[in-house]
């Protein structure tokens, strides 16, 4: 079997308790036949429409060949650097693929002007830009399809001949794209964003770039049998018990990859994860940890941690070294991938919930949307020092007058069994030191930290802010980018854009009472050692 899942303490009786029923309830089988019923009734209509992943490897196995042959084409004329402008789960699974891969894919999931700017500068003449989206509407993906448009042509260009669609039969994407002429993939409809790895949107960007995707397609297919079996063995089953099945639940999942054999992989799961299992208030947050993250050594009561390691079997003669009570899981990659999904999809038949909606996703789009109609003038800030304005809710902002006060006000919200989000609507191309912020909090505070950037997250863990557990608390950085840019034919800038979804993303965290502290870096590159000392 190609992937191996390792449980003890905790998890290992959460296995011991459900994994028998699961497999008296036919619960594996039942999904590889696409089962709606699993979920109960208020699921079954989404889930009937949603299970298109189960297939996706003898789906997908046509377009391995034509894949490769568009790869080769390309070379043949010079165009050899690939550039995905694409969110979620059109960005998250390309960028895993590729990295374990050690192959270039240059991934474009970001509003911030200035990186946008870079990418348009970057290998123009020789770049081919994949557009992915499977509502074929997002508007961040269509913001950087015009610009490349415009970038195209002003150097004499077809965009015709460089820019190829990825996205759902039937979407306002595939009419449009098609009448302009451009290469068109579409992808199964029945398989949801966050299961797309396996499909056009995984597979399109990640072969151009030069990943051995068949091989990925038959590192899957090695352990589908496994995972559509109801046996005690089944790693799915396994897995998907250890993670929703303790009790009392811990309900937040640290995952910590070696790094080694398999690149990036949290950042995938992480969206599989808090989209799929964060709503009417219950969930599993994921949070992704290095191999020294402080949260390892704190013995946290409600975080179990999931180890992805190289071999899970591996007998370790010293005790410190057998990771006792986490969860230890080894594999190759296009098993990990659908083993997850397989786990996933058990853990929202063990939490109650539907994997497969994501109610509280378009809250966001919809203040955002609001924000750039209206154009309002920015809020003031509460006060500003060291060139950083301070925004927030009046119980983190009131009555403080530095941002160490104001970050401490924050911290001081966080409930016992809490966490604290931080989430970076900055070019993380500039500032990409920020991330080392994740870990100051977590020493910090002794409790679990999430770090993302904006406006990437909204499509993954934005859905567990609004509709998980209410016990995170949220550090929102925005910055004044030194140049803004132009979206053609919109009446709104790349800088208006990221204003208006940090906004609106606080406005919707704040309409559902989470506390929520907002620094405005106004010289980001002056401004940033001045957050670091008033965290730390």
């Amino acid at each position: 079997m190609s992937v191996r899942v390792h449980v003890t303490g905790a998890a290992a009786v959460a296995v011991e308790t459900h994994v028998g029923q699961l497999v008296s309830d036919l619960v594996a089988s039942s999904i590889t036949g696409l089962d709606p019923a699993l979920w109960g009734p208020e699921a079954e209509a989404e889930a009937s429409q949603r299970l298109g992943w189960t297939e996706a490897v003898s789906i997908s196995r046509p377009l391995v060949a034509e894949i490769e042959a568009l790869r080769a084409e390309l070379i043949a004329t010079g165009v050899n650097h690939i550039v995905l402008a694409g969110m979620g789960g059109s960005s998250l699974a390309p960028e895993v693929i590729t990295r374990t891969a050690g192959v270039e894919l240059t991934v474009l999931d970001s509003t911030a002007p200035t990186q946008v700017e870079a990418a348009l500068a970057d290998r123009l003449a020789t770049t081919v830009l994949v557009v992915s989206s499977k509502s074929g509407s997002t508007v961040e993906t269509d913001s950087q399809k015009r610009s490349y448009e415009k970038a195209f042509r002003d150097i004499g260009i077809d965009p015709k001949e460089r820019i190829i669609v990825v996205t759902d039969p039937g979407s306002p994407l595939e009419a449009s794209a098609r009448a302009d002429g451009y290469r068109v993939f579409t992808a199964d409809p029945t398989v949801g964003g966050r299961f797309s790895a396996l499909t056009a949107f995984g597979l399109v960007p990640s072969g151009l770039a030069g990943a051995d995707i068949g091989e990925l397609l038959d590192e899957a297919e090695a352990i589908e049998l496994y995972l559509a079996t109801d046996d005690a063995d089944n790693p799915g089953l396994i897995l998907g018990a250890a993670i929703a099945g303790t009790s009392p639940l811990k309900n937040k999942l640290g995952i910590v990859a070696d790094g080694t054999h398999i690149v990036g992989f949290g950042d995938w799961v992480e969206q599989l994860i808090a989209e799929s299992t964060g709503k009417i208030g219950r969930g599993l947050l994921p949070v992704v940890l290095d191999t020294t993250s402080p949260e390892l050594t704190e013995k946290l009561d409600d975080v179990q941690i999931v180890r992805l390691v190289k071999d899970a079997d591996q007998f370790h003669l010293f005790p410190q070294n057998r990771h006792e009570g986490e969860i230890l899981m080894s594999g190759s990659l296009g098993g990990m991938i659908l083993a997850w999904e397989y786990a996933v999809a058990v853990a929202g038949r063990l939490l109650g919930i539907n994997p497969f909606d994501q109610p509280d996703v378009e809250s966001a789009k919809v203040a955002t949307r609001g924000l750039l109609d209206a154009q309002p003038a920015p809020e003031a800030p509460a006060f500003t020092a060291g060139g950083i304005e301070v925004r927030g809710t009046a119980s983190v902002v009131s009555g403080v007058d530095s941002i160490a006060a104001a970050v401490s006000a924050l911290l001081a919200e966080t409930p016992t069994d809490g966490y604290v989000s931080i989430q970076a609507y900055v070019d993380r191309l500039s500032l990409p030191q920020l991330v080392e912020l994740r870990d100051a909090l977590a020493s910090k505070i002794a409790r679990p930290v999430t770090f993302g950037w904006g406006p990437r997250f909204l499509h993954s863990t934005g859905q567990f802010h609004k509709g998980g557990p209410a016990v995170g608390v949220f550090l929102q950085i925005t910055e004044n980018a030194p140049s803004d840019l132009t979206i053609p034919e919109r009446p709104f800038t790349f800088g208006q854009l990221i204003k208006a979804q940090a906004a609106g993303d606080a406005a919707v965290l704040e309409q559902h009472g989470r506390p929520v502290l907002r620094l405005n870096l106004t010289d980001p590159a002056v401004n940033v050692s001045t957050l670091f000392d008033a965290v730390k």
